[in-house]
């Protein structure tokens, strides 16, 4: 069952304040109703519980929040309040907290404001614009309890900085969010002999959340026996009109991967996965080995559907290449191909499935007489990622048994590139290639990457923030 995310939401004040300033609350009030506004957003549920104003208001917070199992809270700081309105709330909802440290203008009139004559009034004007005064004091107290917090601080109006920085939070919370919830299968075994890929699975769950569905490639191959010649038409159709396939790709092979393809469908609907790490020979077992040689095709639709797929069993790339394709990036399986030191570039790519909705132009579709170091031959596709900013992240497992993101942002830029029916492009990174893969080898990552279109280092910073794991960035 898919579930929204959801986003507590309150203001803080002081009760002893209300009866002093005609005016004061509603003001506020008005305020935090602002922020929901801004909060909400298609596949995001906003629980706004409003003004908190004294001790007795937050704990039942705290158990509300609770109770409507939020993903993330905002704090909205509208004016000074004490620190017992706030703790209670955050501890007991046991969930990220961001808070919003928001003026309503730019600044005050003080001309307008030192007129006004009545100093009562003129005090009440100016606990509406005090939000700044109670953060050292919340924040003291969070530091004291061990609760970590983020901030931001700006404007309730007309501040981009501002406001991109909030977005950018909740979009890192929905991946947390779906990370959470994914079932990632992991059908087949490793690569015999890749070391570097070797993953603690256990480890992925207790980081990440989410589900491992063990699958049998035999299910696939039983799956295969299924699929009618009407579905295998329709694939085959669908291949011609998504991808640019070659002339010299034989009808019998396109037929082998319509029938995979249709097969895989199947097996990701009845297991409910929202990702898949696979590998496997097949040797010895003709129908197996049939299946897996003829996956590319529709592993690559797969994951330009939001369903990535990673090739090699690589537990984490494909974790990596979810978190990108969740933030709407994309998230191709890729690994250095060579150094161009002309061009001051690095050839990156892999063979297998490609996320084709990230391509420059139409993906080609070529035929392969062996898949080097793989069983079999088949048909493969070729791409480059689009050119323009790109992000690369590799989710490191580390010496003292943590995981740890690793990122960096480059261009993908135009030039040749090998035309062997593989995935690959060149990036050119701001440090240069030299510096580039001196500088990303250093962090021990595995030598697969997911890489997505645009620049996102700092939303990846937040999900890191967010999941309480470390975030480290080359260039």
């Amino acid at each position: 069952m898919k579930r929204n995310l959801r986003v507590g939401l309150f203001g803080i004040g002081l009760d002893t304040y209300w009866p002093q300033f005609k005016g004061l609350k509603p003001r506020l009030e008005g305020y935090v109703r602002t922020v929901q506004k801004k909060l909400e957003r298609p596949g995001v549920e906003v629980v706004n519980l409003g003004l908190i104003d004294n001790p007795v208001k937050a704990l039942e917070a705290g158990h509300k929040f609770r109770e409507a199992d939020v993903d993330v809270i905002f704090l909205h700081v509208t004016t000074y309040a004490l620190s017992s309105t706030v703790l209670p709330v955050v501890q007991r909802a046991k969930v990220p907290v961001i808070i919003l440290n928001l003026a309503p203008e730019a600044a005050i009139d003080y001309a307008k404001f030192n007129a006004m004559g009545d100093r009562t009034a003129m005090t009440g004007d100016w606990l509406a614009f005090c939000a700044a005064c109670p953060v050292p004091e919340i924040a003291n107290v969070f530091n004291r309890a061990g609760i970590d917090f983020h901030q931001v601080t700006g404007m309730l109006h007309d501040d981009p900085i501002c406001w991109n920085e909030v977005d950018a939070w909740i979009e890192a919370a929905r991946v947390a969010h779906a990370m959470f919830h994914n079932r990632l299968g992991l059908m087949g075994h490793y690569y015999g002999g890749m070391l570097d890929i070797y993953s603690d699975t256990t480890l992925q769950c207790a980081t990440f959340g989410g589900h491992l569905e063990i699958l049998e490639v035999d299910e696939l191959s039983a799956l295969r026996r299924e699929v009618s010649a009407k579905q295998i038409q329709e694939r085959v159709a669908k291949f011609k009109k998504v991808f640019a396939v070659q002339t010299d790709c034989s009808q019998a092979e396109l037929a082998r991967a319509a029938r995979t393809s249709v097969a895989l469908d199947r097996l990701v609907k009845e297991h409910d996965l929202g990702s898949l790490a696979y590998f496997y020979n097949g040797t010895g077992n003709a129908e197996n080995e049939d299946a897996i040689s003829s996956i590319i095709l529709g592993n690559s639709l797969l994951t330009a559907r939001g369903i990535p797929v990673a090739g090699e069993y690589e537990v984490k790339n494909a974790q990596a290449m979810k978190i990108m394709d969740t933030f709407g990036v994309g998230g191709s399986f890729t690994e250095y191909y060579a150094m161009d030191f002309a061009a001051d570039v690095v050839l990156m790519g892999h063979d297998g499935p490609g996320h084709i909705a990230i391509a420059e132009g139409k993906t080609k579709v070529r035929p392969l007489k062996v898949y080097h170091g793989k069983v079999g031959r088949g048909l493969s596709v070729e791409m480059s990622v689009k050119h323009g900013p790109v992000t690369c992240l590799s989710v490191v497992e580390t010496k003292d048994g943590k995981l740890k993101l690793l990122v960096a942002e480059g261009e993908s830029v135009a030039g040749p590139i090998l035309e062997i029916g593989n995935t690959n492009s060149r990036y050119k990174f701001a440090i240069g290639a030299r510096q580039f893969v001196n500088d990303w080898n250093a962090h021990g990552p595995a030598h697969h990457c997911a890489v997505g279109v645009g620049h996102i280092a700092d939303k990846l910073d937040k999900l890191g923030q967010l999941l309480g794991i470390e975030v480290a960035r080359v260039g």
